[in-house]
């Protein structure tokens, strides 16, 4: 996809127990293409934002696809494309068009593809706490554009996936495999720095001439820290000299000191530019937060999905992350990991031979059984890998097949048990449970005399609401609340 800014900050989405993820997604991949097709679990809605004509529009229905499809608010889309609209004008090429489309994705991401498509979350818009922020992200893709980064990343990319699928096909020595993918990845890391140093000149510029406050893009990156900080905080330490050698962006507080100095070409802080703060949290009134219906509901243990119409929890101490592909769990301190995804297993085919057919390996032919899961059919087998045991599920659910992949590094038998007490809870939810499932929105409030940061937080619908109030309206700690300000508040 690309030159996409804050990717580091998704990243950290799946940041607790990253090798876990990916072993479990390795799990997932390893099916003969003859006998498989793996399904979204996302119900996207497939609107475009604008007619976009072939090649451009399969990508475009790809992304939409991977983020939940697009977000429909008439009053958010025509704020950012006035704001885009005013950063052209300010640009060194106002020559170009750009297509806006908002996507329905919590994740904190922004994007721009080389026709002049530019993506924005709405997680990432909710993040911002004014216009000048929201500009500073705009200009920042922008910047990508002129600077043909896409383009160029794009290319770097492809050049990345065939060397991805070399070593797929050199899986049976781990050591070369493991070697040529980090080469590549490093390349593309190492060239993605200059990039992102380069768009963040580029835009803070853009930003200041189109009469935003230019110090809107250190604020953000700021606020993007703070938040990733809050999302990982308690998931145990993580090898920083991975995420750095691996990661696409350069480090947050070295893009915050070069978009200060930056800045400071402009004016000091406060010496002018426009913010609109109060005017641009009146657009985010009501707006969805979080997870949205058509995605599914990950809370704490349960994952709940409305319209696929199931529930599931999962074991004890494991906590979910709800993604467009697959469901993803990993136990406090490691050590166990599983995945939720959806599979197409033809209706003739048993789901004890679907288990023995070869998507991953080494499973135990003695150890395959069938059984039914509140009804509904179901079959469970154990595989054994190098340094991981996995306990395998698969549902038959109407017509679709729900697969559940456990794993253990050291599998017990209380492990085991709590797995299948797991798959054990997979049921159908009740037309009146699918009724009452409703988003989180964001809330616009006033604050009035005696307000602080402590009592608004009470109204936060959110795990760690006082942390999330005082990210979410960029303040600092022991900052006090003014009276007739606006403040963002998470509510059911």
């Amino acid at each position: 996809m690309g030159s996409g800014t804050l990717t580091t900050i998704a990243m950290h989405k799946a940041g607790r127990g990253m090798a876990l993820a990916g072993l479990l997604w390795l799990a997932a991949c390893t099916a003969t293409p003859t006998t498989e097709r793996q399904v979204s679990l996302s119900v996207p809605d497939g609107s475009p934002a604008a007619e976009i004509q072939p090649p451009a529009q399969r990508e475009h229905a790809r992304i939409l696809a991977s983020y939940g499809g697009v977000y429909d608010n008439a009053r958010l889309q025509a704020t950012i494309e006035k704001t885009v609209d005013r950063l052209v004008a300010a640009s060194e090429r106002p020559d170009l068009k750009y297509r806006v489309t908002i996507l329905n994705s919590p994740a904190i991401n922004a994007f721009a593809l080389p026709n002049g498509n530019l993506y924005i979350s709405r997680g990432l818009v909710a993040l911002a706490n004014d216009k000048a922020e929201l500009a500073s992200v705009l200009a920042h893709e922008m910047g990508h554009v002129i600077g043909r980064h896409a383009a160029i990343r794009e290319e770097q990319a492809r050049q990345t996936a065939i060397i991805g699928t070399l070593v797929n096909d050199v899986l049976s020595d781990p050591q070369t495999g493991a070697l040529a993918l980090a080469k590549s990845k490093l390349t593309l890391a190492s060239f993605s720095r200059a990039q992102e140093f380069e768009a963040d000149g580029i835009g803070v510029g853009i930003s200041a001439r189109a009469g935003f406050d230019s110090f809107g893009a250190s604020r953000f990156l700021t606020a993007m820290q703070r938040n990733a900080d809050l999302k990982t905080a308690g998931s145990g330490p993580t090898d920083p000299r991975a995420l750095d050698f691996l990661s696409s962006h350069p480090a947050t507080p070295e893009r915050v000191k070069n978009a200060l100095a930056n800045a400071r070409q402009f004016g000091g802080p406060g010496t002018g530019g426009e913010r609109d703060h109060a005017e641009y949290l009146a657009d985010l009134d009501g707006m969805i937060y979080g997870e949205d219906p058509s995605e599914g509901f990950a809370r704490g243990r349960r994952f709940q999905h409305p319209k696929l119409g199931f529930t599931f929890t999962a074991p004890p101490a494991f906590s979910l992350d709800n993604t467009a592909q697959a469901v993803l769990g990993l136990k406090d301190g490691g050590g166990e990991a599983m995945r939720l995804d959806l599979v197409a297993v033809p209706p003739e085919q048993s789901l004890a031979d679907y288990l023995k057919s070869g998507w991953i390996e080494n499973v135990d032919a003695a150890s395959v059984e069938n059984f039914t899961v509140n009804g509904f059919t179901a079959a469970t087998a154990s595989a054994k890998g190098d340094q991981w045991s996995f306990r395998l599920f698969a549902v038959r659910f109407g017509s679709e097949v729900y697969r559940f992949i456990f794993a253990s590094k050291t599998m017990t038998a209380a492990s085991d048990r709590s797995f299948r007490e797991s798959v054990s809870t997979f049921r159908r939810m009740s037309v009146k449970e699918s009724s009452e499932i409703h988003p989180l929105r964001l809330k616009i409030a006033t604050v009035k005399a005696g307000d602080t940061p402590e009592t608004m937080a009470r109204q936060m619908a959110t795990e760690q609401p006082l942390l999330r109030f005082m990210v979410l309206n960029g303040l600092s700690a022991g900052e006090k609340l003014k009276p007739g300000e606006r403040v963002k508040l998470v509510v059911e």
